[in-house]
């Protein structure tokens, strides 16, 4: 039996039972022809739902979407690992990782668990008191990075601008400062955001571009440069704030014992070393922490992306009571920093990062993927680095059409910086499926149309 309604000008068939027949249907004097998938493929029909295909989803979204992203022309409406799926039903292996933020795969059973569980307990209380789960997440992201103390927040850039506030405040009570005259040092190329402090210290023009007036207080400085980091710091400098591989500017890799000469001269020039591991860190560069890679251990860890393992957003500052201790009642806050369900979710993504020792697979893998890769030749290939599964591939020519053909052969990936191409899949990856991004990688390549 078929039911059919009209919806926004268009017939929309329902059916009671699934058929798994090509051909024609006819009602009320309309011939409907189904062919190339199956119907209950076309059509939601056993629930009854209006099914919406991928270019219908697209003009709806960008109808009313600020216009602040470009993304490739796909919808993803379901994913599991490493794989996800457009409302067709066509698979794509996904290399993005939404950012570095699944590291853990789509959707990890023991994740989603965790969330389910909390929200039949309790979501959210704020901070005005005191919940069962905040302990237990505390101590595991003690136990990791050996800070004592733990800001919890949100985004990535709600933790940077705290950062920057308790390195500004340990300035004025712990340096000696003068008020209102601390100083941070940033990296040219950096990101850490695009809210007013993340968008002050950037070099980045599109980034500031009509937003003045920014903040005061910010030096710039050549990443990769120590020389021209000790030659900017002064008696007012607070802290030297730097992602360990800058993803956004293109997985930037800096120079072998580069993080060792900054924890040295923050040393000797009593400054903080924050380190921004929001997209590096928590096993995406084949460590726990990209700075594992020189053996630095820095005075702020600012984490988040992977920290919800893809379910939830979480962010946090880790430090020690010396810098964090300068916060009190009423310096800094947020509703929902903190709260039960972002505590339980983040713990689970922490446990799992753990027992399936995914930055050990990250650094195995990647070696793996880097020298896959560095063995294609092609005339548009500039450059290819990374750490672990964080791998950029710099072309001459525009990333986003390499993007948009590789798509085309079922692999997602995202341009960043103009011409590089980042390679940042699931952690929990196999083998064989890198195997199979590479054929396609290699396919775009050999088209003749790149």
């Amino acid at each position: 039996m078929y039911t059919f309604s009209k919806f926004a000008n268009r017939f929309i068939m329902r059916v009671d039972k699934t058929l798994e027949n090509k051909g024609k249907y006819s009602h009320d004097g309309y011939e409907y022809i189904i062919k190339n998938v199956y119907l209950n493929e076309f059509l939601n029909i056993n629930k009854g739902e209006k099914f919406m295909r991928t270019e219908e989803i697209i003009k709806q979204t960008e109808r009313h979407d600020t216009d602040i992203y470009k993304p490739l022309p796909i919808v993803i409406s379901e994913a599991e690992g490493v794989w996800v799926k457009d409302p067709e039903g066509n698979k794509y292996m996904d290399m993005l990782s939404a950012y570095s933020a699944v590291n853990q795969g789509h959707r990890h059973p023991k994740i989603i668990q965790a969330l389910k569980d909390q929200a039949d307990k309790v979501t959210l209380t704020s901070r005005s008191f005191h919940v069962d789960c905040l302990g237990d997440w505390f101590e595991k992201l003690s136990e990791i990075s050996g800070k004592n103390r733990v800001l919890p927040m949100n985004t990535g850039a709600e933790a940077v601008e705290s950062a920057i506030k308790a390195a500004r405040r340990w300035a004025y009570e712990v340096k000696g400062v003068p008020d209102n005259q601390a100083e941070v040092i940033a990296m040219k190329n950096n990101f850490h955001g695009r809210t007013m402090i993340p968008m002050s210290m950037s070099s980045e023009p599109e980034y500031r571009r009509g937003f003045g007036p920014l903040g005061d207080g910010f030096q710039i400085v050549n990443y990769g440069d120590p020389e021209a980091l000790e030659d900017a710091i002064n008696d007012n400098t607070a802290a030297v704030i730097l992602e360990p591989i800058q993803g956004e500017a293109g997985v930037n890799i800096p120079p072998a014992g580069y993080l060792k000469q900054v924890r040295e001269i923050c040393d000797r020039n009593n400054v903080l070393f924050i380190s921004d591991e929001i997209q590096a860190g928590l096993g995406r560069a084949g460590k726990m922490f990209a700075t594992d890679w020189d053996e630095v251990v820095p005075d702020m860890y600012i984490l988040g992306k992977a920290l919800g393992g893809g379910v939830f957003p979480v962010s946090v500052v880790l430090g020690d009571d010396e810098v964090l201790g300068v916060l009190n009642e009423g310096s800094h806050g947020s509703t929902f920093g903190g709260n039960p369900l972002a505590a339980r979710v983040s713990e689970a993504a922490l446990n799992v990062l753990i027992d399936e020792k995914l930055a050990d697979r990250s650094l195995e893998l990647g070696e793996y993927l880097l020298g896959e890769l560095k063995k294609i030749t092609h005339e548009s290939i500039v450059d290819i680095r990374g750490k672990g599964l964080f791998i950029g591939l710099e072309l001459n020519k525009s990333a986003r059409v390499f993007c948009e053909q590789l798509k085309d052969e079922g692999v997602l990936c995202k341009e960043t910086h103009g011409t590089v191409v980042r390679f940042a899949p699931p952690l929990v990856v196999t083998k064989e499926e890198l195997d199979w991004a590479l054929e396609k990688v290699k396919k775009v390549f050999n088209k003749g149309t790149f």
